[in-house]
């Protein structure tokens, strides 16, 4: 991600950050349910890449109880405001970083929960191979979105495209480039999630 591909990323959401969790606030039962489809055990390490306000992080606590680690990191320093003001870092550590450029060594998670992220990822291939850099073998990612791609395009007043970085076509195979393996697709209206497992290093 360059510096101007960052800078109109936390534009976008430092504008959006003090009202996020106001503007959608029905969302909840969803990220349950994302997170629990990842099925994750007690110890596990985890993170929330482009956590916003931190939606996720007390469910994921939960999953992966006292023994665990979760780690919630975003690029916009005002979305973590919120997340501190909502009290969510007592569930989780908070990192201000680029989710292409994760300051964690190689195979230290065991899964990623990513929501709304890999839409914001300038360079969508670079970033999936960073997901699975920092992912065992054998470690799962969840690309959730509370609603799914048409419900999203028709709230945004846009027609649904193809070229979606989501639609199976292209997500599938960037994701096998990046060393994940697609095994779960579901894109209806009140959800979208594509579950992966880490399969390999990425190519190159």
């Amino acid at each position: 991600m360059t510096r101007d591909d960052r800078a109109a990323v936390r534009s976008f959401f430092g504008e959006r950050a003090a009202r996020w969790d106001t503007r959608f606030p029905d969302d909840g039962p969803a990220f349950a349910a994302a997170v629990a489809a990842l099925r994750l055990r007690p110890g596990d390490r985890v993170l929330d890449a482009g956590c916003g306000t931190g939606r996720a992080l007390p469910v994921l606590r939960e999953a992966v109880g006292p023994d665990g680690l979760v780690i919630g990191a975003d690029l916009t320093a005002s979305m973590l405001t919120e997340a501190v003001r909502a009290g969510r870092r007592r569930r989780a550590p908070l990192l201000l970083a680029d989710a292409a450029r994760l300051p964690l060594r190689a195979g230290a998670l065991d899964a990623v929960f990513a929501a709304g992220l890999v839409s914001h990822l300038p360079d969508p291939a670079a970033g999936l191979a960073e997901l699975a850099r920092v992912t065992r073998p054998g470690g799962q990612l969840a690309l959730f979105h509370p609603v799914g791609r048409a419900a999203l395009a028709a709230r945004q007043g846009r027609e649904l495209s193809a070229r979606d970085v989501r639609a199976r076509p292209r997500l599938e195979p960037l994701l096998a480039a990046a060393g994940w393996r697609l095994t779960s697709y579901a894109d209806e209206d009140a959800r979208f999630l594509a579950l992966a497992r880490r399969s390999r290093p990425p190519a190159g």
